[in-house]
C-alpha cells in the first residue's frame, strides 16, 4: 500500500493494556510548570518495570480548577500478569508518588488535581504524598475540591486527595523510515504536533531514536536495540538486516492512550501528518509476533478510519 510516494507496510503495532493516571498540573507561572510537568514526566521507564508518563497538553487560566496555568499529565504503569491487579496497582501508586513528591511538590507553589474521564477506582494521596506534612498536613475543601494541603516551607503544596486510575492501551507506536537527518527532525515535529491534538493521549518518548525488542543477551539491563532495524548495522548483519536500501534513519513514535479509540485517531493523525515530508520512505511498526502485549493495531485499518 502506498500513500503518494510513501509505502505504507502490511503490518501492525504491537499495543499492551496499562493503568494510568490523568491529573492536572497548576502553578503560579508557565516557566514553574514546565519543569515541573517535564520533570516529572521526563524518564519512560516501563520496560525496566517503573512507571513513564508524558504531557497531554497546556492549559490556560480558564480551564484549570484554580485559575492558574496548568498542563494535563498523564501516569502509566504496566500490569504484571504473574501477579494480582491489586499488586500492579499498589507498585504503581507508589512510583506515581515518587514521581509527585520529587519532580512536582518540590516546586514552589504547584498544585495537582484530579482529571480522571471514568476511573475505575481511586487513589488516596494521603499516605504516600500528604504525609510529606509529616503529620502536620491538613484537608480542607478548596476549589470545591477535597484537597490535601502539605506545609512545606514555601507554603503550601496542594493535591486533592483522591485521584481516579484506569486502564488503557499502551506501547503502540509507528516507525518512520527517513533518507536524511533533516527528515527526522521535520517529520517528528509534525507527528507530535498531530498527534497532541487527539484528546487523551500522550508520546512518552516523543520522537524515539531507540527501538527495542524482547528478546537480549543481556536480561540484567532489559530490552536492548533491536538489532535488524539498526542502519549502522546493515553491512555487518548483511541478509539479517531488514532496513530498506534508501533508508538511513528510523525514527519511533510511541503512543498511550486513554481508549483504543484514542490511540487509533492518534496514530492516523500522526502517520498522515508525515506522508509529504519530503525524505519519508516508508511508515511501519514494532511489533513481536503477538508476544508482548494482547492488542494488534494494523497501520492500513489506522489510515481507513
Amino acid at each position: 500500500m502506498h500513500v503518494g510516494k510513501v509505502e505504507i507496510e502490511d503490518t501492525y503495532a504491537e499495543a499492551f493494556e496499562g493503568i494510568y493516571c490523568r491529573v492536572i498540573v497548576t502553578a503560579d507561572d508557565e516557566e514553574t510548570l514546565r519543569k515541573a510537568a517535564e520533570k516529572a514526566t521526563a524518564t519512560p521507564s516501563i520496560v525496566i518495570g517503573r512507571i513513564e508518563g508524558g504531557i497531554e497538553r497546556w492549559l490556560t487560566p480558564e480551564e484549570t480548577p484554580d485559575n492558574r496555568v496548568g498542563a494535563v499529565l498523564q501516569f502509566w504503569g504496566g500490569i504484571d500478569s504473574r501477579k494480582s491487579f491489586q499488586e500492579s496497582l499498589k507498585k504503581f501508586e507508589v512510583e506515581l508518588s515518587y514521581r509527585i513528591r520529587q519532580d512536582i511538590l518540590v516546586k514552589p507553589f504547584t498544585a495537582v488535581f484530579d482529571a480522571s474521564f471514568s476511573p475505575e477506582g481511586q487513589l488516596d494521596m494521603m499516605e504516600r504524598v500528604g504525609h510529606c506534612g509529616d503529620g502536620y498536613e491538613w484537608v480542607e475543601n478548596r476549589y470545591g475540591r477535597e484537597m490535601i494541603i502539605v506545609p512545606i516551607m514555601v507554603p503550601d503544596f496542594q493535591i486533592e486527595r483522591r485521584i481516579g486510575y484506569a486502564r488503557g492501551v499502551m506501547g503502540a507506536n509507528f516507525w518512520i523510515m527517513c533518507q536524511n537527518r533533516e527528515t527526522v527532525k521535520t517529520a517528528g515535529e509534525k507527528a507530535l504536533s498531530a498527534i497532541h491534538k487527539v484528546e487523551g493521549v500522550i508520546t512518552p518518548f516523543d520522537v524515539c531514536s531507540a527501538g527495542s525488542k524482547p528478546e537480549t543477551k543481556f536480561p540484567h539491563i532489559g530490552p536492548t536495540t533491536n538489532h535488524p532495524y539498526c542502519p549502522s548495522l546493515k553491512t555487518r548483519l548483511g541478509e539479517e538486516s531488514l532496513v530498506p536500501e534508501n533508508v538511513r534513519y528510523i525514527p519511533e513514535i510511541v503512543i498511550n492512550g486513554v481508549s483504543m479509540n484514542a490511540v487509533k485517531e492518534a496514530m492516523k493523525a500522526g502517520i498522515r501528518s508525515v506522508l509529504d515530508v519530503d525524505g519519508v520512505v516508508k511508515v511501519s511498526a514494532g511489533n513481536y509476533g503477538g508476544k508482548l502485549g494482547k492488542y494488534r493495531i494494523w497501520l492500513k485499518e489506522v489510515l481507513e478510519l
